[in-house]
């Protein structure tokens, strides 16, 4: 793939407009990027995208979806592979379970990069960064979006725990207004992402909301099972005013999050909606307990696992 002397252009609208629907997330920087893992030989060269705080890698300008991507949130450090030579077209990401190293066309164009990385992973434009006034204006502008965004997030997070604790002592039964709301265990993630979080975080849930490989619908995947946990896939067909569960008999409801609680439901609690953040908070609470209290919990909670009546399509 041969790169572009001069700053590369967006890429067209509508593949710009298709990729915000499938990330979920708003962009702050874009353009060729090459990268490879510290281990490995060669640089591989991607169109990159900083969505939010993540790096989406595509194997084409064009390609509405991702190949790969980097969530930087817990980025500790960006480093110089060449700090004497004042070379800033290489770096380094490092997190706590991996290092990427980065290549830009340049320098000017290497610091930009690091820059806007910089500035969404720490909420801070970097000050020993020498940027000119131009693209220090656009990194102030990202990082004010950022801490909207955050807020935002987490205004919506209280207000969903809120909402979750009224409706268990005063079920609501008008649900008009939670139609066109995205459920909690929503991912922009593959189908191949999906399974190793369901695998990797059991006790966050064993059920996740995905987009469909059709990039216009979405699926639903699982991991359930009285003794060997298996996986499976459904289905969710978008309409005008309700969305399709592909099952051997079609079931139509009139929102996502009642796709959810229809796989709840008929598994009889079985199924629970993957929620990473709420089962973390929940673990980082209980060993908070534990340490102030220096007990040893004896007991653990053993279910009756039912069978679940759903036929697996697709």
């Amino acid at each position: 793939m041969e790169q572009p002397v001069q700053t590369p252009q967006p890429a067209p609208r509508r593949i710009s407009q298709e990729r915000q629907r499938i990330t979920g997330l708003p962009l702050y920087f874009q353009g060729y990027l090459s990268v490879r893992h510290v281990k490995s030989q060669e640089f591989r060269v991607y169109w990159t995208e900083l969505r939010g705080t993540v790096l989406f890698f595509y194997d084409d300008k064009k390609a509405p979806t991702y190949s790969q991507k980097l969530d930087i949130s817990a980025l500790t450090s960006a480093t110089n592979i060449y700090p004497n030579e004042n070379d800033s077209s290489q770096f380094i990401l490092t997190l706590s379970n991996e290092e990427l190293e980065v290549k830009a066309d340049n320098c000017e164009y290497g610091k930009e990069w690091k820059g806007f990385i910089l500035t969404v992973a720490k909420l801070s434009v970097p000050p020993d960064e020498l940027l000119l006034p131009e693209q220090l204006t656009r990194m102030h502008e990202v990082l004010e979006k950022e801490k909207k965004r955050r807020i935002t997030l987490d205004d919506h997070s209280n207000a969903s725990l809120n909402k979750e604790s009224l409706h268990e002592s005063f079920p609501s039964k008008d649900n008009s207004s939670t139609a066109t709301a995205m459920p909690a265990c929503f991912y922009a993630v593959s189908r191949k992402e999906a399974i190793e979080m369901l695998e990797k975080n059991p006790s966050c849930g064993n059920l996740i909301l995905r987009p469909g490989s059709d990039s216009k619908n979405y699926a639903i995947t699982v991991r359930h099972g009285p003794n060997v946990p298996c996986i499976k896939h459904y289905r969710v067909m978008s309409k005008e005013t309700s969305y399709i569960i592909e099952l051997e008999r079609k079931v139509s409801l009139a929102s996502l999050q009642d796709v959810i609680n229809y796989f709840v439901t008929q598994t009889q609690g079985n199924l629970k909606p993957f929620v990473m953040g709420a089962c973390h908070n929940a673990l980082r609470t209980a060993h908070s307990s534990e340490s102030k209290t220096q007990k040893t919990v004896c007991g653990t909670a053993q279910g009756r696992t039912k069978k679940i009546h759903l036929t697996k399509k697709g």
